[in-house]
């Protein structure tokens, strides 16, 4: 089995496009290893849809390096700021235990690197197996600084190894600075303006003008099985993504292996990385993967294009003049198809009996959604949002502010006080119909920076109830430094009695991000067996932006192996 690279021309002069290096993997496992990596931020010029822009990148790489290990190795990567703005990076899913140095959101667990300044992230492998991924985690800028982390097994995959493998990265593509779109909308409280392309491993695709000559080609041979390593890095679209003609079995998601299921449709929300794998079964040809928007906000614009790759059987026929054949393309949902993507979702569990906590220490009921400021003087630059308001966000009528003068991790750690309080509310602070007519004096959060508590390897249930003020959305929520699993969801206003009954306490799926169905809600489990802050946000950046985030602090257990690790020397100062 190989992840290949995609740098060949066939008889048919087919472009493809390199991903990354090729890598023989050994059949035997070997030593933990460690991997020393330099992460450079710099601007670098590319061309998309005929225009030329100035991105910011990682070591000039859009999407930036491919990181390939195995269970059990650690990471040492410099990151180098050589850009003009602060930046943080996140390493997505990854659990970081005792280590939330390494976790990377901005004033979070670390304020940001500076321009000119440099940090190293140090963190390892633990038993985490399958695809994540790492990203900017400062405003906007993970709209162009992202890329793969591959988890390679210690032995081997529980499923057939597949002779080729390959990571598939959908993303979004905006016509500005990501930032300044961000800027003008947190002037103006209006909503942000939508991507104007989805991308594939960063090329939008046949469907869009200037951009088949960058269009990324799979190349396949008949009767063989490829693995495609899958994740929605877009800024704020759920996408459903799809192969003409082919079918796809799941085989893992958030790296996490699961029960097999074959399907023709995937719903993946930002945050979420699947693995599917593919057998190359049918005519010789050309067939696109496609992804287009699902869209669970009611009256709300977004980017309703469709963004293509191609999986090239080599033996395909070519047209005249040596040229391809025009790909097949397959049919995708309507964009707001619930029921298919609830399906889908649905369809994901462990592979067998799970370790699932049964006994609940804290039984916790978080509200997430919008919400509508008043503004003090209507219809003014500063107040765009619909009828004299601006748009917020929250969570329990919680509107989450960062602080700007230290992170909240340093703030515990060193004992500063003033930065944050630790009274965020377990339950709504009124309960309301969540998903019916609700009152419009209902629809004003607060503000503050707000913690729960948790005291170290307490068992918690959080359920998370989506609601209908302003509109009711799929919100993809994700937990950093903990992966969860998911034992129930519905439509609805969740019912504490009759609801927990139906629970899949035997093989739920294990997850970092999760959607709350839109006018919903999901459930979910997990021990608090890593101590720090960890933050709980929507992986749509426009509401993580709005407030629709909090973060747990976690306390230390007993002895050095329950606590939290000094930070390192180098931790950027605020």
């Amino acid at each position: 089995m190989e992840v290949f690279n995609l740098g060949v021309k066939p008889c048919c002069f087919w472009l493809f496009l390199d991903l990354f290096a090729l890598l023989s993997l050994l059949a035997s496992v070997s030593d933990a290893e460690i991997h020393y990596h330099e992460f450079v931020a710099r601007r670098v010029p590319v061309k998309r849809l005929c225009k030329n822009h100035n991105i910011l990148t990682i070591n000039g790489q859009f999407p930036g390096p491919a990181l390939i290990v195995r269970n059990g190795d650690s990471l040492v990567i410099k990151v180098v700021n050589s850009a003009r703005e602060n930046i943080t990076v996140h390493w997505h899913g990854i659990r970081q235990l005792r280590n939330p140095w390494a976790d990377g959101p901005e004033y979070v667990t670390q304020c940001p690197i500076k321009p000119g300044a440099t940090y190293t992230y140090r963190f390892t492998i633990i038993d985490q197996e399958g695809t994540l991924w790492w990203h900017a985690h400062s405003r906007w800028l993970r709209a162009t600084v992202y890329g793969v982390l591959i988890i390679l097994p210690k032995f081997s995959y529980p499923f057939a190894t597949p002779k080729q493998e390959f990571p598939v990265l959908l993303g979004e593509w905006f016509d500005r600075d990501p930032n300044a779109i961000l800027r003008q909308a947190q002037f103006t409280g209006a909503q942000p303006n939508v991507s104007v392309a989805y991308t594939v491993n960063g090329q939008p695709g046949d469907l869009y003008r200037c951009s088949s000559q960058g269009t990324v080609r799979i190349p396949v041979v008949s009767g063989e099985k490829i693995l495609l390593r899958i994740v929605n890095t877009a800024l704020n679209q759920e996408l459903f993504f799809s192969i003409a003609n082919h079918q796809m079995t799941v085989v893992g998601a958030d790296a996490a292996y699961t029960k097999p299921f074959t399907t023709r449709i995937m719903m993946i929300a930002p945050g979420q990385t699947t693995d599917v794998l593919v057998s190359a079964d049918q005519p010789p040809a050309r067939y696109y993967l496609a992804a287009s928007a699902y869209q669970t906000a009611m009256n709300a614009a977004f980017d309703n294009t469709t963004t293509t790759a191609i999986l090239e059987y080599k033996s395909a026929a070519c047209g005249k003049n040596g040229r391809p054949l025009r790909p097949i393309l397959p049919r995708l949902p309507a964009f707001n198809d619930t029921a298919t993507a609830t399906a889908f979702t649905a369809g994901i569990k462990s592979p067998g009996r799970v370790n699932v906590p049964t006994e609940i220490d804290e039984n916790l009921f978080f509200t997430v959604g919008l919400g509508l400021n008043n503004c003090s003087v209507p219809n003014s630059p500063r107040c765009q949002g619909p009828n004299g308001t601006r748009f917020t966000a929250s969570i329990n009528n919680v509107s989450f502010v960062f602080p700007r003068s230290n992170s909240l991790m340093q703030a515990y750690y060193q004992g500063v006080p003033g930065v944050f309080t630790t009274d965020f509310p377990p339950v709504p602070p009124v309960k309301f119909d969540y998903t019916g007519n609700v009152s419009r004096g209902l629809w004003q959060p607060r503000t503050g920076t707000k913690l729960f508590k948790l005291k170290y390897n307490s068992r918690v249930q959080l359920v998370m109830q989506d609601t209908s003020i302003v509109t009711t959305e799929d919100h993809p929520m994700h937990l950093h430094g903990y992966h969860f699993y998911v034992v129930g969801s519905g439509f609805g206003n969740f019912n504490p009695k009759t609801d927990p009954a139906k629970f899949n306490l035997f093989d739920p799926p294990q997850r970092n991000t999760i959607g709350t169905p839109p006018g919903g809600w999901v459930a979910i489990r997990f021990i608090a067996d890593n101590p720090g802050v960890w933050l709980l946000h929507c992986h749509l950046d426009a509401h993580l932006a709005l407030g629709l985030t909090m973060a747990f602090l976690v306390e230390n257990g007993v002895g050095e192996l329950q606590s939290v690790i000094p930070p390192p020397a180098d931790l950027p100062p605020c």
